[in-house]
């Protein structure tokens, strides 16, 4: 259900990032190799990225394959970013298909990408969006699971709470209402962070120079490390950290967001 990509480093085209490697994000839209849900990625595709001095991410979607879109690989070459998050989309059974319902999603300077479903989507859902106030569901960016898990996400940090500490709330928070796949993806162009939870996920780190993290490598070469299922990866150009999350989702299970 999606492949996903973040990068912080160097600048380098989306090209670089995405186009160029063998078995790149554009490839695994139609091509994925370790994909466990789905066989292809063609409901939309999204690309955000961050120019040098502005805290606000641009972005660049379509609802269509990215393979289709001439304008994609014109802006993929001649762009230049220090950090990215781009996506390629499989919808998930009854969500929106209009291409607001593609990653990234974006608010407060933070990009987002979702790989994975809400099991009961939508009508099985109704505990988990009575978390959130009428003013946030009536401003939902798409009628999708993604989009409902983005707003959840959000409002943990607004409360200034840390991005790994608001991914593992947020996961106790969807998984104590219903089954899901939840490997979420997070940027705010200075630090990458990620849970692994139901799908594949990993990190390349060249220090000092660039971090990658992705749902599958664009390649065979070193350096490409898996992350376990059922963990959070904060990570920039410097160094990765990866911690479990399971005790963490326990811990938080039984705690709401008032």
């Amino acid at each position: 259900m999606c492949r996903h990509l973040a990068y912080l480093g160097l600048p380098v085209s989306p090209a670089e990032v995405l186009v160029e490697p063998p078995y790149g994000l554009h490839r695994q839209s139609w091509s994925p190799r370790l994909q466990r849900y789905g066989t292809v990625n063609a409901d939309g595709f999204g690309l955000g990225w961050y120019a040098e001095g502005d805290p606000l991410p641009a972005r660049y979607r379509r609802a269509g394959p990215i393979w289709m879109d001439e304008n994609f690989a014109d802006l993929a070459r001649v762009v230049r970013t220090r950090a990215l998050l781009a996506a390629v989309r499989s919808a998930t059974v009854g969500t929106s298909a209009e291409q607001t319902a593609a990653a990234p999603y974006t608010g407060d300077g933070w990009l987002f990408s979702h790989n994975g479903l809400l099991a009961g989507w939508p009508h099985g859902l109704d505990e988990l969006a009575a978390l959130l106030d009428p003013a946030e569901l009536l401003t939902l960016e798409a009628r999708c699971d993604s989009a409902l898990v983005w707003a959840l996400l959000r409002r943990r940090l607004r409360t200034g709470l840390a991005v790994d500490q608001a991914l593992a709330a947020t996961v106790a928070e969807v998984v104590r209402h219903t089954e899901a796949r939840l490997n979420l993806l997070v940027t705010d162009g200075r630090v990458i962070a990620a849970t692994a939870w139901g799908d594949t996920l990993f990190h390349r780190l060249e220090p000092g120079r660039s971090v990658l993290v992705a749902s599958e490598p664009g390649d065979d070469g070193p350096g490409w490390i898996p992350v376990p299922d059922r963990s959070v990866l904060v990570a920039t150009p410097e160094a990765v950290a990866v911690h479990p999350l399971d005790a963490a989702v326990e811990a938080l299970k039984g705690t709401e967001l008032q």
